[in-house]
């Protein structure tokens, strides 16, 4: 998506991810189209169009346009906080210049796909994983002391740089809320986790947290923020626990939590 002019679909709305990707990238998408493959031959030069806000327009072939810009420095800033969406580390510091109070969802699953790949479980259990993916795991983690410092660090840098280009605003960083699906096709990943029929409801988000089959994997999550905000000092990191579905359930992340050095309270610490 980061190479694509504009981005069109047969299916979707404006909360798939094709969407906010689009959003994020400030690239224009069309989505939901039904039959967008089947009308844009392969080759074909078209023009995609999202100035008419809700409904997006494709024009066969190269049509001219005109770019109006607006002085953002001019408009008034309303009484609602105004927090961004962003999960790519390499658009944080060009987007922290918008005019915003922060950022309300920082999602660690791009950064867990794009710059770290291996499933946090297949780093710190290789031996369940095939050859093959054995050796990208040992090709990728090179240079750090054990496999799983290799997903810490890489986790960390990441929102760490989400962090320091809003700082001292706040930023609210969504734990993992990769499906299991989703989960699967990282490099290691089929291991680990189930074949569901609707991941959507699933393991996901709270409920994985805790359970045996991923509950190394969250501690190597909360040592990449413990790392962000005691070692980086990046203390605008306020953290979100997504999907869950009980109160007990809740409290028993908070309480694993706690035992990795996230304590709420310690050094400012927020939950959300």
């Amino acid at each position: 998506m980061k190479i694509a002019a504009a981005i069109v679909t047969n299916r979707g709305g404006r909360t798939c991810h094709a969407a906010i990707v689009a959003r994020e990238l400030g690239i224009p998408a069309v989505i939901g189209t039904d039959q967008g493959t089947e009308k844009i031959r392969n080759g074909e030069q078209i023009t995609v169009s999202c100035a008419d806000g809700d409904v997006g327009k494709i024009y066969r072939g190269s049509i001219p346009f005109e770019v109006t810009q607006t002085d953002l420095s001019t408009l008034s800033r309303p009484i609602t906080s105004i927090m961004l969406n962003l999960g790519n580390p390499e658009l944080a510091f060009k987007t922290s210049f918008l005019p915003n109070d922060g950022v309300g969802l920082a999602r660690m699953e791009f950064i867990i796909n794009e710059y770290i790949k291996i499933h946090p479980m297949a780093l710190l259990h290789s031996d369940q994983i095939r050859d093959d993916e054995r050796a990208k795991v040992q090709q990728l983690t090179q240079g750090y002391n054990k496999p799983e410092d290799y997903f810490v660090q890489r986790l960390s840098e990441g929102v760490g740089t989400i962090a320091a280009a809003f700082y001292p605003k706040p930023v609210v960083v969504r734990m993992s809320d990769f499906k299991s699906n989703e989960y699967a096709s990282l490099i290691g990943g089929r291991a680990f986790e189930p074949e569901e029929a609707n991941p959507m409801i699933g393991f996901r988000g709270a409920s994985r947290y805790t359970h045996p089959d991923y509950e190394e994997g969250f501690a190597l999550e909360c040592r990449a923020m413990k790392r962000v905000r005691d070692e980086m000092g990046l203390t605008n990191v306020i953290l979100m626990i997504p999907f869950c579905r009980r109160i007990d359930e809740g409290q028993l992340v908070l309480e694993k939590m706690t035992e990795y050095g996230l304590k709420r309270g310690a050094n400012g610490l927020k939950y959300t």
